[in-house]
């Protein structure tokens, strides 16, 4: 059974019920899957870079799960990926070692789907707010898949959404990337 590895990039995981809902159902529904939450296994921001690399070189399928922020991914998954993406494991010199490995982006955003258009709000489509990611994928030589995205995640009490709305969506999303998940697995052998 290929070995699935979830890495959680919100860094206040217990505060987010759309991603903590994602992983949550992931675990529930999926065998052998791991789940590495950064926010609760680096506060500090200080990586175990070996620990990590490990958990990567483990794994078949590596899903990257988290909100968009600012256009980008939150500030502890990028720094975990600028600490363990590292020459000589993931890219250069001998640095093969997530060559062939698969990776789906799977994450949320803030604003809704058309506001990430040229003529929306955000001026740009979610495609290219990714590439840095997409390159990153290229670099090391892993097998990028689709991502998965949810739009209008945010909750604002009184305002926009609800709790109940955002873990519907939330379920959605999950058992998108499940039916992902399965599907990769298969294609994977």
């Amino acid at each position: 059974m290929k070995k699935l590895l979830v890495i959680s990039g919100h860094p206040k995981l217990e505060v987010s019920l759309a991603n903590k809902t994602i992983l949550n159902l992931i675990e529930e529904k999926i065998d052998n899957v791991k789940v590495r939450r950064l926010d609760s296994l680096y506060p500090g921001y200080q990586i175990d870079v070996e620990a990590e690399q490990h958990s990567l070189q483990s794994a078949d399928i590596i899903v990257l799960q988290f909100p968009l922020y600012w256009y980008s991914t939150p500030a502890l998954l990028k720094k975990w990926l600028d600490d363990v993406f590292s020459y000589g494991f993931a890219y250069g010199a001998d640095g093969d070692k997530l060559k062939n490995k698969n990776l789906i982006l799977s994450f949320t955003t803030g604003g809704p789907e058309q506001s990430y258009d040229t003529l929306g709000y955000n001026h740009f489509p979610i495609s290219e707010l990714i590439k840095p990611l997409k390159q990153t994928a290229y670099l090391t030589q892993m097998i990028l898949h689709p991502p998965i995205i949810s739009h209008n995640m945010a909750y604002v009490e009184g305002v926009r959404n609800t709790p109940a709305g955002i873990e519907k969506k939330a379920t959605e999303h999950s058992q998108s990337l499940i039916s992902k998940l399965n599907e990769v697995m298969l294609l994977a052998g």
